[in-house]
């Protein structure tokens, strides 16, 4: 049973990993992505990785969970004096607003059928 259940916290890891890395890929290369492109900064980019590996760690991923994770890096990056507020507060925006294709992203990868067995 401790197998089983190693096997999928692994499994579950591994898909909120690839949630993550789809929310990124998303919001560089979505329908507003060069537009996003031309906007990112290094520090952004830095940040979004924080996050990601923020998700790796967690059990489970909802939507309260995912918005405390937001604030808690952007709290950090706030006291960085190289970033502007306006900045942060629309990078901070963008990361929330993209939650519902996130949760939408994490449920096709759980739902995700195998091929039929004969």
């Amino acid at each position: 049973m401790k197998k089983q259940t190693k096997k999928i916290m692994g499994t579950a890891t591994v898909g909120m990993g690839i949630a993550a890395a789809g929310a990124a890929a998303y919001l560089l290369f979505g329908p507003n992505g060069k537009k996003n492109q031309k906007a990112v900064k290094g520090w952004a980019i830095k940040m979004k990785g924080e996050i990601i590996e923020k998700f790796e760690t967690a059990k489970e991923v909802t939507e309260p969970i995912y918005h405390n994770v937001i604030d808690q890096i952007s709290n950090k990056y706030s006291k960085m004096a190289n970033i502007s507020e306006a900045e942060l507060a629309e990078e901070v925006k963008n990361l929330k607003k993209h939650w519902k294709s996130i949760s939408k992203d994490m449920k096709g990868k759980k739902g995700a059928k195998k091929g039929k067995k004969k």
